[in-house]
């Protein structure tokens, strides 16, 4: 396995905070690092586009700081995500911030990311790609990416079909990187699991939904803690790729959870609505079907320190005659 350097020594457990539309700002990414987690969030959060900056500076700025006064606790890089595709428009602007501030992770997701690569290497920095499947691994890994994402069955927002189980493996079988797991990761007993089936790092991101630093509303983040794996919607009507949603969310716009029409490629567009009235992610909400075991709202620093009591004593536990 293949911990990328650069995190070692900054991770009191191996954890990415996903990047969650609307929901992940630098409030919740702050707060993640200083509890020794990756905290990410997208670019296209940041709005107009000149906030961008802004937000990497402040993240920066008080990351050093509570470093410098923290000397004895792991700090972990952040990361911003990039949307690869032809629908945003800010793609290029939003890079060119990036590389100025070099961001010390990127996360890239749709399209292989080969422009982005270069860039981000070019002053040392690290790229991670969320896939669904093999073949999109591989069209990643030809384009030199550190890090593959493996989205998977069961994971918040745009999720895969693919067991973990299944695909974790086949991309390790080809891939001597970083490999990250994503789906229904809620305490530290998943990410010991994920790192027993060959990942290096667990990935989170309906966890951290229901946390106090969360740009959610409250019915969301209660949503969140009322409901279970049953709630989760899988349709991709609402940006034309499939994602999972909470089937509570969809009631309250209107709209029959049970029966939705399907979506189609073409509908992508990442910076408009989609063809309902509804917008995901802000009126229908996003959540994996991890949900069933987040019982409460808790700042990100507690959620993060608990998944780390629970990772050790799971470990504790395997070890244990």
């Amino acid at each position: 396995m293949a911990l990328p350097q650069s995190l070692e020594g900054k991770l009191r457990v191996p954890l990415i905070g996903a990047p969650m539309f609307i929901v992940s700002g630098p409030e919740l990414v702050i707060a993640q690092c200083q509890a020794g987690i990756v905290g990410s969030f997208p670019a296209l959060n940041a709005r107009p586009q000149a906030v961008l900056g802004d937000w990497i500076k402040q993240i920066k700025e008080e990351l050093a700081a509570y470093a410098e006064e923290h000397s004895d606790q792991p700090v972990a890089p952040f990361a911003v995500n990039q949307i690869v595709h032809a629908s945003n428009v800010r793609l290029r602007e939003d890079m060119e911030t990036c590389v100025e501030h070099q961001v010390p992770i990127i996360i890239t997701s749709l399209r292989p990311p080969g422009d982005v690569v270069k860039a981000v290497h070019s002053y040392g920095g690290l790229v991670f790609h969320d896939v669904i499947s093999l073949r999109h691994a591989r069209k990643a890994i030809s384009q030199g990416v550190d890090g593959i994402i493996a989205v998977c069955a069961g994971a918040g927002g745009h999720a895969g079909p693919l067991s973990p189980f299944a695909l974790v493996k086949e991309i390790r079988k080809e891939f001597d990187g970083a490999v990250i797991l994503s789906g229904c990761i809620t305490s530290g007993m998943d990410v010991l699991a994920a790192r027993a089936m060959g990942a290096d790092l667990a990935y989170s991101g309906t966890r951290f939904i229901a946390s106090d630093e969360a740009n959610a509303a409250p019915e969301y983040k209660e949503m969140i803690v009322e409901s279970g794996a049953s709630d989760i919607v899988y349709s991709s009507l609402f940006t034309g790729i499939h994602g999972s949603y909470l089937k509570g969310s969809i009631a309250r716009a209107g709209m029959d959870p049970d029966n939705l029409p399907e979506g189609t490629k073409s509908d992508m567009d990442f910076d408009k609505a989609s063809k309902t009235d509804a917008k995901a992610w802000k009126d229908i909400w996003g959540a994996g079907q991890g949900v069933g075991d987040i019982d409460e709202i808790l700042s990100a620093r507690e959620i993060a320190l608990k998944i780390e009591q629970e990772y050790k004593d799971g470990l504790a536990g395997l070890n244990a005659p």
